[in-house]
């Protein structure tokens, strides 16, 4: 009873298929079995097994030093570096920040002391074309009364239509300019090189407190100790626009701008720095700390000269 009822266990697990003779079974379906493990091999021989090709050794992985990782992003004050944080390069403001890092890093100057000094150097770099354009401007103060009557005949014989006058009068300007070592361009050497490097201190100064480097935060000095904010007692724009009234008196001074067509400039030099006072008031302290300190050596140099 027990082989009977395990047989009939057993054919009830059969699938239908397997249950149907061959006889009854159709072509395809006998191709299909015929074919069913045709793809499979029928043995592996034991050389295929034994001569598998060795397993390459695993990779060394790189050396890691926390020591070489700190001095990456750490500098010598044990700050984060300007690398680090997306300062810095080789551009006019990556190199202004590089010099800026150096000076305080390096000579461990506070940042006050560190935008004073970089100021000053670079102050003193130009120095010499301030007085080439000092010199120069000298020079055309004291030929003034013969320049000018020359412009008028010029001016006059253009205005009576003789053209051959005007050329004569215009190459004699040249001459006379020659002769005395004039030329009106030198006057504007000091501000083209100017220019570039006070955007260049700008922005750099504007990137290192919008960053922020931290320890901007109490790099500054008295009532301004954080150099990242503007100054709440706006004692800085004061000073700065303050100082660049008194350089623009102090130059238009000594250049003698007294003539009735330079009265206008004068006056508009004048009310510049009322124009940029309420500007200079958002300017975080560490730009006004540049502008004060240059303003400041303009007027030393000025004095000298």
């Amino acid at each position: 009873i027990w082989s009977a009822t395990l047989s009939r266990h057993s054919i009830c697990m059969i699938p239908p298929q397997k249950l149907v003779p061959p006889a009854l079974m159709g072509s395809s379906a006998l191709r299909f079995a015929s074919t069913e493990t045709a793809g499979l091999p029928e043995s592996v021989s034991t050389k295929e097994l034994v001569d598998l090709p060795d397993i390459p050794a695993a990779p060394t992985p790189p050396a890691f030093s926390l020591e070489d990782v700190s001095t990456d992003v750490l500098n010598a004050a044990g700050e984060a570096t300007f690398a680090s944080i997306g300062l810095g390069g080789w551009s006019p403001v990556g190199i202004v920040q590089n010099c800026m890092e150096f000076l305080h890093c390096t000579w461990e100057l506070p940042w006050w002391g560190a935008i004073a000094v970089g100021t000053l150097a670079v102050r003193t770099i130009i120095f010499p074309l301030v007085i080439l354009a000092q010199r120069n401007s000298a020079k055309m103060n004291n030929n003034m009364p013969q320049m000018q009557l020359l412009q008028l005949k010029m001016t006059e014989a253009r205005q009576s239509g003789n053209a051959i006058e005007s050329a004569r009068y215009a190459q004699e300007m040249m001459l006379f300019m020659r002769d005395k070592g004039v030329n009106p361009l030198k006057n504007m050497i000091v501000p083209l090189a100017q220019a570039p490097l006070f955007i260049s201190f700008f922005m750099g100064l504007r990137q290192m407190a919008n960053t922020p480097v931290d320890s901007m935060r109490d790099g500054g000095l008295w009532w301004f100790q954080d150099l990242t904010l503007a100054d709440p007692f706006y004692i800085l724009p004061l000073i700065t626009s303050a100082t660049l009234y008194l350089t623009i008196e102090i130059g238009t001074d000594s250049a003698r701008l007294s003539a009735a067509n330079m009265n206008t400039m004068k006056y508009v030099l004048r009310a510049l720095p009322l124009v940029i006072f309420p500007f200079t008031m958002n300017f975080p302290a560490a730009i006004l700390t540049y502008w004060a300190c240059s303003n400041f050596i303009s007027l030393g140099q000025v004095a000298v000269l």
